[in-house]
Order: structure tokens, then sequence, then C-alpha cells
């Protein structure tokens, strides 16, 4: 008989904790440790370092970045002197030749102080400040707050309404210096930081990406010269920001932020900033010849819409249309250029969109040559244009053209349009000139071939490219019968403004059915 083992509890207790012991060792050497503590304490859970390595890169490398570029960020607040004159006079029926009489009890003026503020950044240690124009524009006075609190006055160097860009100085040495990036070199999709001063809040750090290069911004344009390259981004652009910085990942300033597209006046993902090669070169002639040097073709653009390029014979929807010259002296008039024309290259380089031909063109200065090419209706043509300064400034006057209901000589055409002789008083308010008496475009038919392509008050002078004059409704029906349904006609259009400053413009349109 075997004899029985007594085991006390002592030794029960001491084996089990030996045997949980070495589960614990061998559980940790297989890391089943690691996913029991983390199911059994949420509160503690954390992915592994290896795992976020690259996520925390990125976080320190945007910390990096907003340590080196806020030193060079600065508030700007301009201050406008708006005086408000209390008139007696009109409250009184002055009678004619009493005016100077009266004047005497004219409440003096009472001067009231508007203030608007922004954003900028130094370029120069020596104190030089790029911000927007229109942050500064009609100042009395300008001031310039540093991140180390110390506030400047500062003189405006020089402005350029056209692109939005202005120069300032403060007297101040060995400041902090923003480094220049190459907005050319910047792809859709980067990350990028935006610093201002938005809304009140000081020096302000927020993160985005590049979402789109060369946008226009119709709304902006205040000439015909205005630039339309803008960089999208979405890193968040409020009141405030403009003027401040667009950086990218390497730290570099590639733009000024500029402008947002908005329904409220406040972000809502869209934002818009000057590209820095622009800002750059208007910076360097204001500071060396208080005026911009802008070299012009002498052409107005617009952007290729597929009837354009069908017509000129194009396999692709590429390049820039010229509509109109810019006056009678133009450089594109003198080489042979022609409205209808579509741009395709400038100096051997593509020329895809008018953002494109802008970037060419602004780099060069008054007095440079360019090898152009352009096709005309199916034939590739080479012109050599040399370039004329802009004019220093364009006044642009607001459409004045008028809703009419056409009268009983309209006539409905192909285009879906219905025509009639010029008005003699839309004449003489618009001061349109005699070659550019066509006929006058009274209504659209929605859903037509013309819709959003022709509007009502524009006038049509020719059919291209043969330049058939079209002097009355007759002559646009006999044009059109011998063009057969689906072929594209080309109008030269004039569209006119108040004080004559019409423009022309060359409108493809696809010819519909006879009615």
């Amino acid at each position: 008989m075997v004899p029985m083992l007594r085991v006390t509890r002592t030794r029960i207790l001491a084996v089990g904790i030996l045997a949980f012991a070495g589960g614990v060792f061998f559980a940790s050497s297989m890391d089943w440790t690691d996913r029991l503590f983390a199911q059994g304490s949420p509160a503690t859970s954390r992915p592994r370092q290896e795992q976020v390595q690259t996520l925390a890169d990125a976080s320190n490398a945007f910390v990096s970045i907003a340590e080196h570029i806020t030193p060079a960020v600065v508030s700007i607040e301009a201050e406008r002197d708006a005086r408000v004159r209390s008139n007696k006079r009109q409250q009184l029926q002055v009678p004619p030749g009493f005016e100077e009489f009266f004047r005497q009890f004219d409440a003096p003026q009472q001067p009231r102080t508007q203030e608007s503020s922004g954003s900028g950044f130094i370029v120069s240690r020596d104190g030089y400040i790029l911000t927007n124009n229109h942050v500064v524009e009609g100042a009395d006075r300008v001031r310039v707050k540093l991140l180390d609190r110390r506030v400047f006055d500062a003189r405006v160097v020089g402005r350029d309404p056209t692109t939005d860009v202005a120069v300032l100085k403060i007297d101040a040495r060995n400041l902090t210096a923003v480094a220049f990036g190459d907005d050319e070199k910047v792809k859709i999709g980067e990350w990028v930081l935006a610093v201002g001063n938005p809304l009140g809040l000081d020096f302000t750090v927020t993160a985005g990406i590049v979402s789109a290069k060369g946008r226009g911004l119709a709304g902006l344009q205040r000439s015909n010269y205005d630039i339309s390259d803008f960089i999208q981004t979405d890193a968040a652009i409020n009141p405030g920001n403009s003027g401040g910085p667009l950086v990218n990942a390497r730290g570099e300033v590639i733009g000024i932020n500029s402008a947002i597209a908005s329904q409220t006046g406040f972000y809502s993902g869209y934002g818009f900033a000057i590209p820095i090669t622009l800002a750059k070169l208007v910076m360097d002639d204001l500071i060396q010849h208080g005026e911009v040097r802008r070299a012009v073709v002498g052409v107005s653009i617009g952007e290729v819409q597929p009837e354009d390029a069908q017509v000129a014979g194009l396999r692709e929807i590429t390049g820039v249309k010229v509509q109109a010259y810019s006056g009678s002296d133009s450089p594109a008039l003198r080489a042979g250029i022609e409205p209808g024309d579509i741009i395709t290259r400038i100096d051997g380089r593509t020329v895809d969109r008018v953002s494109a031909l802008q970037r060419i063109i602004r780099a060069k200065k008054p007095g440079d040559s360019v090898e152009l090419e352009a096709w005309r209706y199916g034939t590739r043509k080479t012109f050599t244009v040399r370039l004329t300064a802009a004019p220093r400034e364009e006044e642009t006057v607001a459409d004045a053209a008028r809703e009419e209901k056409p009268d009983a000589s309209a006539t409905r055409s192909r285009l879906g349009i219905s025509v009639e002789p010029v008005p003699a008083e839309l004449v003489r308010a618009a001061r349109i000139p005699e070659n550019y008496r066509g006929v006058r475009v009274a209504e659209i038919e929605s859903g037509s071939p013309a819709e959003n392509r022709l509007f009502p008050n524009d006038i049509i002078v020719q059919i291209l490219p043969a330049k058939t004059k079209i002097g009355s409704t007759a002559d646009l029906q006999r044009a059109l019968e011998g063009v057969r349904t689906g072929d594209i006609v080309s109008l030269l259009v004039y569209r006119p403004a108040a004080d004559g400053a019409g423009v022309t413009a060359v409108v493809n349109v696809r010819v519909g059915e006879s009615r």
C-alpha cells in the first residue's frame, strides 16, 4: 500500500505562485501581456513607438516650422482719418449763387478714425515687410507689432493694386526674416501652414494642404491687368490673416494669404494666396523704382472652351484665347496676332491656361521680345512680340448694359438669340464707335447654344475668320445660311460699357437648327 502524501495549504499556495510567475514569463516572451494589459486597462492604452513615429515626426516638423516662422510675422494696424461734415445747407433751399454765403454756417469737420488690421512678414533684417495692398490702402498711419511686443511706425514704400501687394519699411535692425520658397515647384496636396492675426488672435498658425494652383478670382479683379494665379489652400484663413505668409513643409514662404471664398465672410475651407515669385518681382520694383514695371502683350485674354479648341484645330482643350487688343498701339497688333487666335506656347514653354501665360510674361520687362506660337482656324502660326509697359493706371467701369425687350424688327437666329439694330440711345449712352454698330443681342433662349456665351446688349460685329461685316439682322441671317447644323461659328462681339469703355471679344457658338 502506497503511503498517502499529506499536502499542506502553505505548499499549495507556493506551487500556485510559482505556476503564475512561470506563466507570466512565458506570456511576456510571446507579447501576450501587452494585449492583456491593453484590454484590461483602456486608460493607459497606446500604440507602440514605431507605429506612430512618422506621425510624431510630422508633428515635430510643424512645431519647428511654427517656432521659426512666427518671429518673422507681424501684426499690422492701419488707421484712416474719415471726416464728417454737418452741412446746414442740406436742410436749407439755397438760391443759386448764394452757396458761398451759406458756407459760413457749415459746422466744422469732425475727424473720426477708422481702423483695420491685417498681417505681414519681414523679408529683410533691416525692416522691409511684405503685406497685401488692401491691408494698407488709403491708410494715414500704419503701425507694426512684432512677436516680442515691440511696436513701430511703418512707412508705405509702395503698393500695387493689380497684384494686391504692398511693401512697408520699419526702422529696425537684426530682425528675423523669412526664407523664400519656389511656388512653381509646389505640388497639389502638399502640406502648408498659414500664419497671421485672424479675428484679433495674434500670431495664429493653421495647417492644411495646397488644394489647387493657378486659380482666378473674378470677384477680386479690378482691371484687365490683374493677376489670375492664386494658390488655393484649405488651411484656415480668416479676416486679419490678409498679408500673412503661406509656408511649405520646409519652412519657406510660398505665398501671401490674400482672400477667402465664403458666403459668410469667414473661413469656409477655401483660402487663396498670391504666389511668392510674383510678390518678389513686385517688391523689387517697388523698392528699386517706386513703381511696378509690368510688361504686357497688349491683348485681353480668356480661357479656351471646347468650341474654341475645335475651331482652332487643336486636339486638346488648351491654350489662351485672344479676345481683343488693349489699345491701338498694341504689341500683339503690330506682330500680327488677331482676336480669336489661341496662344499655346511662349518662348518654348507651354501655355495651357491664362495663369500660365501670366507667369511667363510677368517675368519679362518692357522692351523684352518673346516668341509666341498660336493656332488660327487650323493653322499654326508664330510671332515675335516686343513687349511694352502696361498703363500706369487703368480705370474699370461697370458694365452699363441694360435689359431691353426686342422690338418688332427682332429676328430669331440659329444661335438661339433675338437680335435687332443697335438702339440710338445705347449708342449715345455707351459711346459705341461707328465700326462696332452691328446688331444687338436682345434676348437669349434658355438652353440654346448661345446661353452663357452671349449676353443681352452684346453687339455682333463680324463673322470670323472671313471678317464678314454684320450691319443688320438680315446680314446675320445670310451669314448663317451656309453654316451646317452642329458647326461652330466665330463671332466678333463688342460689349458696350459706360463712357465708351467697351471691349471686344471673340465668341465661338455652335449653330443649331433653322427656326
